[in-house]
This record gives C-alpha cells, sequence and structure tokens, in this order.
C-alpha cells in the first residue's frame, strides 16, 4: 500500500527524455534563429561595428581657400596657431603652483591671469586648458627649452582662419565660427566634423562650399588592445578653392581711412558699368580675428555684440533718409510724367506751404526761375516740391522702382541687406507697417518729404550706387558684386536696360556736371590735379529716428564713359554732405587717378 501511494504522488520518470528533448529542441532553435538574425539580417550592421571597434581614421583637416582682392593680394587665409595648454588631471595643486611662477618669468605674464584660466577651465571641468593663446615662434621654442620641467603641459597646433589686415573689409569678408552640435546632426552629411569651421557671414558664408575644402586622412588597423598594426591607406585633405574679389585693396584701404573721424559711415567704391565693387567700407567696423580666439574676454565679445554702436552692422547696406542725393528720382519722374517736360522753368521760393506746414529753401531765400540742371546744381527744395507735388506719389515711386530701390540690389551678401522704404498711396492706405489699414492716409506733407528724400524714403547706399551708376552709364541696371569671376552664378543677372527716356536720362546727366563745375560740389576738385571731369551730387538729410542730420555725396568719373562711382555716407554727422562726405569721395579719386 506504501508503494501505490508513492506511485501517486511522484510522476513517473518515463517522460523526461521527452521533456529534455523539446527543451534541449527550443533552446537549439534559439540558437539558430539568433544565428541567422546577427550573420544574415543584420550582417552588415554588426560588421561596421566591428570595423569601428578594428580600424581608426586618423582625420587631416583641410586648409581653407584664401580670398584674393582683385590683384592677388591676400584678404583671408589660414596659418597654424600654437597654444599652450595644460591637462589638470596630470598636475596636482602644488605641482600647478610650481608651474604658474615659472610660466609667469618665462613668458612674462601675470600669475593672476593664469590663475583665472586654470581656475575656470577647472570650474568647467575641462580636460586640456588653454593658458597662453596664440604663441609666437620664440615664445614656443622657450617652452621647448624648458619643457622637461613642465609635465603635464604641452603646445597645442591648430589650423585657424586669419585676416593679415585686421579690420580692413570686415563686413564684406565676414568671418568663420565652429558649427555647434545641433548644426552637426545635418552637416555630418555634408562631410562636416565637430567643432568643424564654417562661414557665418560675407563672403565665407556664402562661398562655403567654394572656400571650405574636403577632410582626408589615414585609415589604420589596431589589435583588441588598440595596439597599432598596418596602414590601410590614406586619403590626402582636399584643399579649398581661392576666391579673388573685385575688391582692389588700394582703394578698400583709403576707403577705410576717410572714415575713421566719423562716428559712423560706409564707403561704396563701384565700377558703374557692371557693378564691379572696387572697396566697400562700413564704420565702425571689428576685428576679423576676434573670431578665430579660442579664449574670448568678455570684455572684447561686450564691445562686439552688444556695444550701441552695432559694429556688425554693416552700414553700406543699411536704409537711411537720402535728402538730396535723392532728388534725381524726382526729376526723372516729373520727365517721364510729360506734367513737366524738359523746357520747364519754375519759379523758387523761400517756403512752399502743403497741408499745414511751410516747406522752406534750404538757403531761406529761394534761387529764382530755374530749370532741372541748375535746381541740381544748387539743390533747391521747393523746384522739387513742385515737381513731386505735381506728378504724385505713385510716379515717383514707380521710377525709383525703375532705379533699384525698395528692392535688394542683388549683390551676394544679401544676408546683410534691407530693402529700404519708398512710400507709395498703397503703402499708406495699408496702415504705413505700423497703424491699421484705412486710418492713416496719404496726406500733402507726405509728398514734400518725399520730393527731397525725407521720411517717407529710406534706401541703402548700395541702391544709391545701382540708381547713379544707370545715370552715369547711360540707362542700364547693373547688379552689384564680390566676386571676380562667379557672380553671375550667385545672382543669374546682367545689366538691365531700364524703361526711361535716355534723354531724360542725360538732363540730370548733365545737371549733375553742373553741381561740379559751379554748384554744390565744386570743391570736389580743391587740391586735385589731372583728375578727370567729375558729375555728383551733395545731400544732407534729417534723421528719421531723430538723431543728428547725415552727410551724403555721390559722385562718378570721367563724367562721359564713366569707370568709376563712389558713394560717400557720414551717419549723424551735421554739418552738409558738402562738408563731410565730399571730402572722403576726394581721397579716393585722389589714389584711384595716382594708380591710374
Amino acid at each position: 500500500m506504501k508503494n501505490i501511494k508513492l506511485n501517486k504522488k511522484f510522476p513517473s520518470f518515463d517522460r523526461q527524455p521527452l521533456v529534455f528533448y523539446l527543451i534541449t529542441s527550443f533552446t537549439f532553435l534559439l540558437i539558430l534563429f539568433r544565428l541567422i538574425f546577427l550573420q544574415l539580417l543584420n550582417h552588415e550592421t554588426y560588421k561596421k561595428m566591428s570595423d569601428e571597434n578594428r580600424i581608426r581614421l586618423i582625420a587631416t583637416q583641410p586648409i581653407r581657400g584664401r580670398i584674393l582682392d582683385r590683384n592677388g593680394l591676400i584678404l583671408a587665409d589660414s596659418r597654424f596657431k600654437y597654444s599652450l595648454i595644460i591637462k589638470p588631471q596630470y598636475v596636482n595643486e602644488r605641482s600647478w603652483q610650481k608651474y604658474k611662477s615659472k610660466i609667469s618669468k618665462l613668458f612674462n605674464i601675470s600669475s593672476d591671469s593664469l590663475q583665472n584660466k586654470y581656475s575656470y577651465g577647472l570650474k568647467n571641468k575641462k580636460f586640456s586648458i588653454i593658458l597662453l593663446d596664440d604663441l609666437k615662434v620664440d615664445q614656443v621654442i622657450k617652452f621647448k627649452e624648458n619643457e622637461n620641467f613642465l609635465n603635464g603641459l604641452e603646445i597645442s597646433t591648430k589650423m585657424i582662419r586669419n585676416y593679415p589686415y585686421k579690420t580692413v573689409a570686415s563686413h564684406v569678408i565676414g568671418y568663420t565660427q565652429p558649427i555647434t552640435d545641433s548644426e552637426f546632426n545635418i552637416l555630418s552629411k555634408k562631410g562636416y566634423k565637430l567643432n568643424d569651421l564654417i562661414g557665418r557671414t560675407g563672403i565665407e558664408f556664402v562661398f562655403e562650399d567654394h572656400i571650405r575644402g574636403e577632410w582626408g586622412g589615414e585609415m589604420i588597423e589596431v589589435n583588441s588592445s588598440g595596439t597599432f598594426t598596418k596602414s590601410l591607406g590614406t586619403k590626402p585633405s582636399k584643399q579649398g578653392k581661392d576666391l579673388e574679389l573685385t575688391i582692389d585693396l588700394n582703394l578698400q584701404l583709403i576707403a577705410e581711412e576717410v572714415l575713421k573721424d566719423k562716428n559712423g559711415g560706409a564707403i561704396i567704391v563701384m565700377d558703374p558699368r557692371d557693378g564691379a565693387i572696387r572697396a566697400m567700407a562700413s564704420k565702425p567696423t571689428f576685428d576679423l580675428n576676434f573670431f578665430s580666439k579660442d579664449f574670448k574676454p568678455e570684455k572684447e565679445y561686450n564691445n562686439l555684440f552688444n556695444s550701441s554702436s552695432k559694429p556688425l552692422f554693416n552700414r553700406a547696406l543699411n536704409a537711411y533718409d537720402p535728402g538730396s542725393v535723392w532728388k534725381i528720382v524726382t526729376a526723372i519722374a516729373g520727365l517721364e510724367s510729360g506734367r513737366f517736360p524738359p523746357e520747364t522753368f519754375l519759379e523758387t521760393k523761400p517756403c512752399i506751404t502743403y497741408g499745414s506746414q511751410c516747406f522752406r529753401e534750404h538757403n531761406d531765400l529761394g534761387f529764382g526761375t530755374i530749370g532741372y540742371e541748375d535746381a541740381l546744381r544748387v539743390s533747391s527744395n521747393t523746384f522739387f516740391y513742385q515737381i513731386g507735388y505735381g506728378v504724385g506719389v505713385d510716379e515717383i515711386y514707380n521710377v525709383s522702382k525703375k532705379l533699384g530701390f525698395a528692392a535688394l540690389s542683388g549683390i551676394e551678401i544679401s544676408e546683410q541687406e534691407n530693402v529700404g522704404l519708398v512710400a507709395s498711396s498703397q503703402w499708406a492706405k495699408k496702415g504705413r507697417g505700423w497703424g491699421e489699414p484705412g486710418r492713416t492716409p496719404w496726406v500733402p506733407e507726405d509728398i514734400a518729404s518725399m520730393s527731397i528724400g525725407q521720411f517717407v524714403v529710406q534706401v541703402t547706399p548700395i541702391q544709391i550706387a545701382r540708381a547713379y551708376a544707370a545715370i552715369a552709364n547711360g540707362g542700364y541696371l547693373v547688379t552689384p558684386h564680390l566676386s571676380k569671376t562667379d557672380y553671375q552664378l550667385v545672382t543669374n543677372q546682367k545689366r538691365i536696360k531700364i524703361d526711361i527716356d535716355p534723354n531724360n536720362i542725360q538732363i540730370v546727366k548733365n545737371g549733375l556736371r553742373k553741381v561740379v563745375e559751379s554748384g554744390t560740389g565744386v570743391s570736389i576738385n580743391y587740391g586735385v590735379s589731372n583728375l578727370p571731369p567729375v558729375s555728383g551730387k551733395t545731400g544732407t538729410a534729417e534723421d528719421g529716428e531723430g538723431g543728428s542730420d547725415h552727410a551724403w555725396f555721390v559722385c562718378f568719373t570721367p563724367s562721359d564713359k564713366s569707370e568709376l562711382l563712389i558713394v560717400a555716407f557720414a551717419q549723424n554727422t551735421p554739418g552738409g554732405g558738402s562738408v563731410h562726405a565730399l571730402p572722403m569721395a576726394r581721397e579716393i579719386l585722389k589714389v584711384w587717378n595716382e594708380n591710374k
């Protein structure tokens, strides 16, 4: 009986082989499926992972292409930078105090400065701290002579962007910066490495693909302990292509020089025949080499990015009230409308009332009865008030569009450019950009202001350059450009014949010649010998934002078959265009004429 009970309590051992067989079969199938998954389905993935563990790439940084002026002079290139670094994980506090004292004496630098950089690095958990940046060759030699006494310190070598002329043409050339982590996720597909340089502004930005080059490197194989076993091949890095600009360094340097005593302003020197920019300067400017520094002092950073003077702002492409240099637009509008034909003579007065305001002549007397050419010569306000009021806002607006205003100029660095403002009746009906539609109508005072380039007109120096180039070259709107060879690929534009009667253009051109012969611009010839005939226009503009007056002067030479056009602009510099802007243009003309 006891045996029977035992048999009921415990199962028979006869089924054990079957259970074992099922478990073994199931385990085998799992292993088989896993092998299929690894060897067949995910073969490439795991092969790649294996290769990444076995193969290393020693990357070789490409050399960024140079930026050259039209004569081949270097405006931007690349150079090696040497920095003294310390790896704090290999240096204890006692050793650091000893090293700090030795470095201070060796390089004649404050120990407090060294301590600040070291403490900053520790605070931010840096494994490599830059103590001295951009060492000269003799400083590198000094370190090498004392290297055995400075364990944990070493010289770091890095290729950086270099700008030999520092602040010259800074807004044109632009600068580079390392790419960010978020950018890397996208740019890595284009061959960029983490902390690789990329153009941020100007030519460096626009022609990034042309200038940057391609990374190279050597592929090596290592064993399981990470020891080198053999080289698998080398791919040389590909240097970026050089880019030749239309900029003439001699003219650029003098353009920068004449702006030095101004609070702010811009100079544009252009060939009116094809729009090639010979010089473009903006004041305030900035040192492009700041962006090549690994350690950027807070004071320098604030002066650049947080300054009220906005040194990064390109005044040559920003909009301002043009004042009297705008009068060529009103003149052409009067001629093209047919209401004020070429033989028109108008009586000028001390002031003329529009709406509730009497708009004055700039000499408070008037200039008698005069025509278009003399009105430009003496820059009569009341002559152009009458023309503007007679043709209306939209006629002036339409002519301004033909001359390239209220639109981007087509220059490559358009990311810095402002389209400006030219008022129209539709603009007023829509709220003037700030009010409610239908509640800000066009009023008589507006047309008087518009006629002489005030308040409801804001244009950029580059737009002024295009408009005056069309007068100088006989009626062609050109595309300003900075690249000597590739600009048409970027702009896809050429000279455009404008729909304005050539006879009307010639009348304005005759007036601009008289400005320099016996009018407000006569002093352009002072102190300059053998200068070809010059045509031009002075301008003094009230600042619509409430600041001091702006000073303008535009000229082109020779008056017939012009080769050079200059726009000189002094921001918030009261005293008149003939006093402040014209002398800047004269200095540039001197240099150009001497070089010719």
